[in-house]
């Protein structure tokens, strides 16, 4: 099958002409010919996009819309499957474990985000300062995030241990650390993962915050300090203002990822001790792949869904209308 490509003669006349120019370049071309070419370059397209449209229909579009349909079901693979309505919702709201579940990812989403992000800036700028060996910490701090979370949340785990390196250096601090190691107390669970959770993201954003710093004009900065502004004085008066777009999208992926927290989850605890770690997903994935109850897990997972879309469209209020006043 060729490529054909349209051109225009002298004479006014169109034709079409191969890849090399050659085959088709002299020859008249009626409008129905015309025609023909360009359905066939639409069909084209269509062929060259369609493994991409056939895995988004098959695995992200199917499964949405369907499990949308089984979120108002019994539907469970040992059972009979009939229409409940909105029995599995109103029954979240009364299961101590979802509930449990929701306050746990509350409680990671409201405690990690502010200190990710805060943590994220002031590297950044320390990096855009050239800080001495600002390149080699730039390459470090991303290095996390592009390491698989299960090998990450592995290594946090054996440095949890009762005779793990932190549990060690807690003891010889003085701290009074648990007995059998940070994750298997409940008061200490949930704030180890936070703590390794923070380490992880925190290079993904120093490269965004830093491509905005880097955005602003050099003349900005230099005019601040000039006159008389000190490194503080120009983040909160010059830098903030001008990077405010990048910073809620930030919050706003931040949140987003927050939200879906998992993997760590599941590899650490698994929802322990006494569910101190289960989070909205991980009670998802209990429900639906553990005891089989789709349709209950469908309707946590779009309960789920409904509280992220509120904080997103929330923080993209505020991005537009940061926007309009810029």
């Amino acid at each position: 099958m060729g490529i054909y490509r349209e051109h225009h003669r002298g004479d006014g006349r169109a034709g079409y002409a191969g890849a090399d120019g050659s085959r088709y370049g002299n020859r008249k071309c009626s409008g129905k010919n015309r025609a023909g070419f360009r359905k066939l370059k639409k069909h084209n397209t269509l062929i060259l996009i369609s493994p991409w449209l056939l895995t988004l229909l098959i695995f992200w579009a199917f499964p949405i819309v369907y499990s949308l349909g089984l979120s108002f079901t019994n539907y469970s693979i040992f059972g009979k499957t009939s229409f409940v309505g909105f029995a599995n919702f109103i029954k979240l709201f009364s299961d101590s474990s979802f509930l449990q579940a929701l306050k746990n990812t509350s409680f990671f989403v409201f405690g990690t985000i502010p200190f990710t992000t805060v943590i994220a800036l002031i590297l950044a700028v320390l990096i855009a300062e050239k800080v001495p060996g600002h390149k080699i910490f730039q390459a470090g701090y991303f290095i996390p995030s592009i390491t698989s979370m299960v090998v990450i949340a592995l290594i946090f785990s054996s440095l949890y241990a009762r005779d793990g390196y932190l549990h060690i250096l807690g003891r010889l601090a003085g701290i009074d650390v648990p007995a059998n190691g940070y994750l298997f107390s409940i008061s200490t669970a949930l704030p180890a993962i936070m703590v390794m959770d923070i380490w992880v993201a925190i290079g993904y954003y120093v490269l965004l915050f830093l491509a905005g710093i880097k955005s602003i004009p050099i003349e900005i900065n230099e005019a601040a300090k000039l006159d008389g502004a000190g490194f503080w004085r120009r983040l909160y008066s010059v830098t903030l203002p001008q990077i405010t777009p990048i910073l809620l999208f930030i919050l706003v992926i931040n949140t987003i990822r927050s939200f879906q927290v998992f993997i760590e989850i599941y590899v650490m605890t698994k929802g322990g001790p006494l569910g101190s770690t289960s989070t909205v997903v991980y009670f998802v994935f209990e429900q639906g792949l553990q005891k089989f109850n789709m349709g209950y897990a469908s309707a946590a997972a779009y309960l789920l869904f409904v509280i992220i879309l509120g904080f997103s469209l929330l923080q993209m209020k505020l991005l537009a209308r940061r926007g309009s006043v810029n």
